[in-house]
């Protein structure tokens, strides 16, 4: 059984604004996938959700079994957990595509402090700020 652990996050520069996203991806072994991209002009819970279907992608890929995430967006893992609705037609399409493909695997999503998903954070940030026009 493979299990991973991924630390997410999305940023925008504005909001909405330049975008980019963060993933930390840590193996079993303790190796560590880091992942930064630009992601063009969106808002910030886009770029939340866009990191997420990264890391959800990346798993499969991996042929992972578990994937335990950390997010610092109280908005993804509340409406992922079900406890909150997702009304937004902007955030609707990439709801429903993180929760498909989460049911392919054990999935758990929790939300951490800003603090503790630091390198995730840092990721967003240089993603958002490689075509920063």
């Amino acid at each position: 059984m493979s299990v991973l652990v991924a630390y997410v996050d999305g940023g925008s520069l504005g909001n909405p604004g330049p975008s980019g996203i963060g993933v930390v991806i840590v193996r079993p072994e303790g190796a560590s996938i880091k992942i930064s991209k630009w992601i063009g002009h969106q808002d910030n819970n886009v770029a939340e959700y866009v990191a997420l279907l990264e890391a959800l992608q990346c798993a499969l890929n991996l042929e992972a079994t578990v994937l335990q995430v950390y997010s610092d967006s109280e908005v993804v893992v509340r409406q992922m957990r079900g406890e909150y609705k997702c009304r937004s037609p902007r955030l609707y399409s990439l709801h429903w595509i993180c929760r498909k493909l989460a049911r392919s695997l054990s999935f758990s999503i929790n939300h951490v402090t800003r603090e503790k998903n630091a390198e995730a954070n840092r990721l967003a940030n240089a993603g958002a700020r490689q075509r920063n026009f």
